[in-house]
């Protein structure tokens, strides 16, 4: 392990995620204009926050200095783990340092909350906040949904061959199909596509009738996939049938593989073509609308059956794609229809996006497989051919989803338990929900943690361990897991 060159890298990211603070304290300074107080505390506290920040990467850029540049596969996979780690702890700065102040488990919730896109909260009542903050809150979501690690190997040129490891083991961008082009300049291209998406997504949503700040705050976590707000009630403060339509589109577009983008900038009509994953995320969506909105119709004599479809389809595009804006608290709703949201959290969007959950991918992969299997049952000499998106996976990418869904419902399971033994007031839905909205970065849970309360009443080791659990759900675990293996931290 080349400790320097670690060094110099992770003080480059820190830099960066300081001068995203610096751009949030100078909004803080525009505040003040007509909010003094308040914009006074977000200033002084951005300004510390990032001169702290910055401290300690430059600290890293100067031991790291001299050092070469090629970035090999173990320094990648510690520079993604602790990349990620290190990002939630700077940005937590401004939640310990500021006022309302939280508590530095609470903080660094909440900073791990915007960084991994989850969106679950600790915070009551944002109108107590100054609007420098909750910018900054929602630049997490931003610089976390297209993967502080893509954005860092677009911005920088100095990296070597490492920078196709390092997007690698970022989970939030496919690059199986850049094999044949710069990967660089792949990661420019996404950043390009995801900072045009958010300056359109910002645009409608100042023409539906939210302020320029509402606006830039909803973009970033709307095409994110995020679900920060700025209102206590969420997307339910608008109240607007044309804002949830234009997020919904958004959302959508945050929830499919950013390398369709990609093959339609190239115009790789036939790689676009064959992509099945996105078409079958589409008939999901629509079947769970058909069948929530008639769920809701059947049960409630004041919806009528287009009421249901609306009220569910704004819900469920938020929950499958992970986003977990709020209009509704489908806490009220049927069992059934609390069971498909269930399910659909833990689908989650497409492979390549800025989602969470199992991904659509290994859903039809997996379904693929076990169909394959019943039929090897009684013809076991017949040969198959499996392909998904137009490809041929190996045994290895086989064997690699058959690990991801043992250590998510592993997880999932060791991970309930935990907190129903440190949260003995919450019932077994809200545990078990709880862990299901952050290992699947959803955002809200169900019950007690659901889209009418939030986190802050659990005990600061439940928070650290949920914290822990977005990580592990954002990095897809590996680049996490594999921290602890002493192997790893060998010196050349």
């Amino acid at each position: 392990m080349n400790y320097r060159l670690l060094a110099k890298i992770l003080g480059v990211l820190l830099c960066l995620i300081g001068l995203s603070m610096a751009a949030c304290a100078g909004y803080a300074y525009y505040e003040m204009q007509w909010s003094p107080e308040l914009g006074r505390a977000g200033l002084e506290t951005l300004i510390w926050s990032t001169a702290i920040t910055m401290s300690v990467g430059v600290a890293g850029m100067i031991v790291g200095r001299g050092t070469g540049n090629e970035v090999l596969r173990r320094e990648a996979m510690v520079v993604v783990g602790l990349g990620w780690l290190l990002s939630a702890l700077a940005g937590a700065l401004p939640f310990v340092l500021g006022e309302p102040r939280l508590s530095f488990a609470g903080a660094y919730f909440e900073s791990m909350s915007g960084f991994t896109t989850t969106g679950s909260t600790v915070i009551n009542d944002l109108d107590l906040y100054p609007r420098s903050i909750l910018l900054w809150r929602s630049v997490t979501q931003w610089l976390g949904g297209i993967g502080i690690v893509v954005l860092f190997v677009a911005v920088l040129s100095f990296l070597g061959v490492g920078s196709r490891s390092l997007m690698q083991h970022e989970s939030s961008l496919n690059i199986s199909d850049a094999a044949a082009a710069r990967i660089r300049d792949v990661a420019k291209k996404l950043l390009l596509i995801y900072v045009g998406l958010s300056a359109v997504c910002a645009a409608g949503l100042w023409w539906l009738g939210m302020t320029p700040y509402e606006a830039i705050n909803h973009a970033m976590t709307t095409i994110s996939t995020g679900g920060f707000s700025t209102e206590n009630k969420s997307v339910g403060h608008w109240d607007s049938l044309a804002i949830e339509a234009w997020l919904t589109l958004f959302m959508l577009a945050g929830g499919v593989s950013f390398m369709l983008y990609v093959f339609i900038a190239n115009r790789r009509w036939s790689r676009l073509r064959a992509e099945e994953e996105a078409r079958y995320y589409v008939l999901l969506l629509v079947v769970a609308t058909l069948a929530m909105g008639t769920n809701l119709w059947l049960t409630d004599e004041n919806t009528s059956f287009l009421m249901g479809l609306r009220r569910t389809f704004f819900t469920i595009v938020s929950i499958s794609t992970t986003t977990g804006f709020g209009t509704e608290d489908y806490d009220q709703w049927p069992t059934f229809s609390k069971l498909l949201l269930l399910g659909l959290m833990a689908v989650g969007g497409c492979a390549g996006s800025t989602a969470g959950g199992v991904k659509m991918n290994r859903v039809i992969l997996m379904a693929k497989i076990s169909v394959q299997e019943l039929v090897k049952s009684f013809r076991p000499h017949q040969v198959f051919r499996l392909r998904l998106n137009g490809t041929t996976p190996d045994e290895s990418v086989r064997l690699q989803t058959t690990l991801f869904m043992s250590f998510a419902f592993g997880t999932c399971g060791l991970a309930a338990l935990a907190v129903a033994l440190l949260e003995p007031h919450l019932n077994l839905t809200s545990s078990f929900g709880a862990v299901l909205a952050t290992l699947f970065n959803i955002g809200p849970g169900m019950e007690q943690v659901g889209p009418t309360d939030n986190f802050s009443s659990l005990h600061p080791a439940s928070l650290m361990l949920l914290s822990i659990v977005m990580v592990l759900g954002r990095l897809e675990f590996f680049a996490i897991l594999v921290l602890f293996l002493p192997s790893l931290w060998r010196r050349y």
